[in-house]
């Protein structure tokens, strides 16, 4: 198993010790099955946006009507408002927010976050599926690599359509009172 902590990549007892520097690494199988992982690979690499774009409609829910500039949001967050403004432009293309110009401007919800449900924030904000499948054709001379795509692709729209119909019984009404409740 291939986790994330810090900035390399840490696996099971035979890859302890072996630093991942980008390059890719080819291993062999007991089947003769051929398998190159990259270090982008070794990661799971988590998209946030979705999280990010909760916490600023949460917050404007919180802020109930008042506008609240990016670098507010940015402070509550921990991150750059630029990266503020990227999202909440996704989030305004979706008419999930609006902005207001000029002094005490900022960004307001743009309907009552009890009627904002967290699958349109997950629609408006992540671009991928939560997981991924690989970047490069597995090997077809691989009784695994021939038919690994398909029955992946399976589980995994399984498993969005699960998380889609969790989250279209959330809204952010419902996330900001559990904020406040938990203050």
């Amino acid at each position: 198993m291939i986790v994330a902590e810090g900035n390399r990549s840490v696996g099971d007892d035979r890859m302890k010790g072996t630093p991942n520097r980008g390059r890719p690494r080819t291993t062999t199988d007991q089947r003769g099955c051929a398998h190159t992982v990259s270090a982008l690979q070794t990661l799971l690499v988590q998209n946030t946006r979705f999280a990010i774009g909760v916490h600023i409609l949460t917050v404007l829910a919180i802020e109930d009507g008042e506008p609240v500039s990016s670098e507010k949001i940015a402070a509550s967050v921990n991150t750059n408002p630029s990266f503020i403004r990227q999202v909440m432009g996704q989030l305004r293309e979706a008419k999930l927010v609006t902005s207001r110009l000029g002094a005490g401007g900022g960004a307001v919800l743009s309907k009552s976050a009890a009627s904002i449900r967290l699958d349109q924030v997950y629609r408006a904000t992540e671009s991928k599926p939560p997981v991924g499948l690989h970047h490069s054709e597995p090997s077809k001379h691989c009784v695994v690599g021939r038919n690994i795509r398909p029955v992946l692709a399976s589980v995994l729209d399984r498993a969005e359509r699960a998380v889609l119909d969790e989250l279209k019984r959330k809204t952010v009404a419902d996330v900001a009172g559990e904020v406040e409740r938990l203050g």
